[in-house]
């Protein structure tokens, strides 16, 4: 069943079939992608039941439907940018008729509006109650970590986007001079262009000097996808309304002189996660007058006590989860390291409570989960939510919950076997530590050079928060327990 159909039978009748919108997803996100669906076609359902996973920009989430019944169509495709207010699936409530097989021409397709529903209630429950009857006049949805030197892939959704329209007759536009003639064989000429529900799909093409409505789409009933979209940008292909328009089409990758390597380039948009990191990285850069300090650490010592350790214990300890614990106590003996700037006030904000981010490339790219109360943990508490933390990078699959709240951030870079690095701070953190690689490196120990195991700590901070003073203290702090690991005792 095609979502045109399901979305004409929604209108005819309030009975027949119900949308599931996607909500409010919170802190400004107004988009996700969908990555999986949990039920099919024709599937049975309960309140609640989770019946899809998408990913926004801050974490990847299932959505429980707040219908019972039978699913009567899926309206996006794994792959699918939908917007918040968009319906995901139509499920037809039990027992009663479905109009999508009735043919009925007098059905006109509307889209739902996040009014219509509620759009922005809480997902568990939201539009128990009866659906309003809804309008058939058409209408467009509105459009709408951390920081180190990794890269993050990204990836370019290609399903089709939902249908939101009846599936347009396609006809050439009317001659500018003469007005169309409308006959019982001709659609009107404003409905001879396809069909396009996705406004990030219109943008995606306004901002590469297209117009979507005049591209081909290869979408249910012709609806123009971001597939689509991304094929006329690649082939240099211009709509009629941007053809003439010089300044457009010098841009294009036709107007590329013989010989160019254009068709080579390959152009991924900037979406998603990458976009919010980079547009997070790009004001941290222009916001923060930062300042780098580094410092070479014999971590010989450390090692040993990592052995030590495990011997006597018999359980696993990680170097991450001792440097934290290192990184704990300097923050509570230089409380003014954990703290943020608030620009909107100009007040610095010492945070009472040490929530410790650990800088993690995942499949998803750059993410910065957070090690909430640190302070309160003991050494064997601290490690086991370190490695329950860094287990988790491995699919990227955290909760918002676990992705903000962060005071200080830890990154272990050395994993890349890189030395140092000037990592970009975490806003609104006013700090953040970066471990290099452990490697053999001659060494003077009490006037003797030998071999030690050295690494680099390199500590970026916020020079409005504070001075050079605090930081370099906290810098020796932290060098002083790796070197020394029996010094940290008495802070405990």
């Amino acid at each position: 069943m095609s979502a045109e159909t399901s979305v004409s039978g929604v209108a005819g009748s309030a009975t027949s079939a119900r949308d599931f919108i996607l909500p409010d997803l919170g802190e400004g996100l107004t988009e996700a992608e969908l990555i999986s669906w949990l039920v099919n076609v024709g599937d049975e359902v309960h309140v609640d039941q989770m019946v899809v996973e998408v990913e926004s920009a801050k974490s990847v989430v299932e959505l429980p439907c707040p219908f019972a019944g039978r699913i009567q169509a899926l309206h996006a495709n794994p792959g699918d940018t939908v917007s918040a207010g968009q319906a995901l699936l139509s499920v037809a409530e039990a027992g009663a008729v479905s109009n999508a097989d009735s043919g009925s021409a007098s059905s006109e397709a509307s889209v739902t509006d996040a009014d219509s529903h509620g759009g922005g209630a809480n997902l568990i429950g939201y539009g128990a109650s009866e659906p309003k009857a809804r309008s058939t006049k058409k209408r467009s949805f509105g459009t709408k970590t951390s920081q180190s030197d990794f890269t993050a892939p990204s990836t370019t959704a290609q399903a089709a986007e939902p249908a939101a329209t009846p599936p347009a007759v396609a006809a050439p536009p009317a001659p500018a001079s003469e007005p169309p003639v409308h006959t019982a064989s001709q659609p009107p000429a404003e409905v001879s262009v396809s069909p396009v529900s996705s406004p990030i799909v219109r943008k995606l093409a306004k901002d590469n000097g297209l117009s979507a409505k005049h591209l081909p789409g290869t979408g249910p009933g012709g609806v123009v996808t971001r597939a689509d979209v991304l094929k006329a940008i690649d082939s240099g292909k211009a709509s009629p309304a941007t053809q003439t328009t010089p300044a457009t089409t010098s841009t294009e990758p036709d107007s590329m002189p013989a010989g160019g390597t254009a068709d080579r380039d390959t152009r991924t948009p900037i979406t998603g996660l990458r976009k919010v990191v980079s547009e997070r990285l790009t004001k941290s850069r222009q916001e923060i007058p930062e300042a780098t300090i580094w410092l070479d650490v014999d971590a010989t010592e450390l090692l040993n006590t990592k052995r030590a350790l495990e011997a006597r214990t018999g359980e696993k300890y990680s170097l991450l989860s001792l440097v934290a614990r290192f990184v704990v106590a300097g923050l509570k003996k230089f409380p003014i390291i954990n703290s943020s700037i608030d620009t909107e006030a100009n007040e610095i904000v010492t945070h009472g409570d040490i929530n410790l981010g650990l800088a993690a490339q995942t499949p998803r790219g750059l993410m910065v989960p957070v090690v909430h109360g640190a302070d309160q943990m003991s050494l064997r508490a601290l490690r086991d939510s370190v490695s329950e933390t860094v287990g988790k990078a491995s699919t990227g699959k955290f909760g918002a919950q676990e992705l903000s709240g962060g005071t200080f951030t830890l990154n272990n870079y050395g994993v890349f076997g890189v030395d140092g690095s000037a990592p970009i701070i975490n806003l609104p953190e006013v700090a953040m530590l970066g471990l290099g690689r452990i490697k053999d490196r001659p060494w003077v120990v009490e006037g003797e050079l030998t071999v030690r195991k050295v690494m680099y700590l390199s500590f970026v901070f916020d020079h409005r928060a504070c001075d050079g003073a605090e930081p370099s203290q906290f810098l020796t702090f932290v060098a002083g327990c790796i070197e020394n690991p029996i010094s940290l005792l008495p802070e405990l």
